[in-house]
């Protein structure tokens, strides 16, 4: 950085005197805005009735007229009030978790027995063709 040189009154001898650091951040940080703040901003715009008042009410809040249209349009649509809740991850019961998981087990153990049953059948025509006699099938308590 350039320094300038200025006389000290005092001193008698010249100083260096720093240009002042720039207030201006490398990496703006961008405002998040909630659905409330812009609807009563809105509500606040449309009770300026005095001429300026709209733009009174920007430069106090640091926003641009293109916001103001912009949100009227979103709140027409209806975007605004649906955007009151929080942002995020919805919070999920565990119990619908559970049914999900056993609903999943349930379908892979239904694709399995298709197979097991699938398979049976086949062993069933393949001793019927070689002549083998089929055992019957135990049952418990039966000896």
């Amino acid at each position: 950085m350039a320094q300038q040189q200025e006389p000290s009154s005092k001193s008698g001898g010249p100083r260096s005197v720093g240009y002042p650091a720039t207030e201006v951040k490398a990496e703006p940080k961008r405002r998040r805005l909630t659905a409330e703040y812009k609807l009563r901003i809105l509500t606040e715009a449309e009770n300026c009735r005095e001429p300026g008042g709209i733009g009174a009410l920007v430069r106090r809040e640091g926003l641009y007229s293109s916001a103001l249209t912009q949100w009227r349009k979103q709140r027409d649509r209806g975007v605004l009030s649906s955007l009151s809740g929080k942002r995020g991850r919805k919070a999920t019961d565990p119990l619908i978790l559970e049914v999900e998981a056993l609903k999943k087990l349930n379908g892979k153990l239904e694709q399995r027995l298709k197979q097991a049953e699938l398979i049976i059948e086949v062993q069933k025509k393949v001793s019927q063709l070689l002549g083998i006699p089929m055992s019957e099938p135990r049952t418990e308590g039966a000896e």
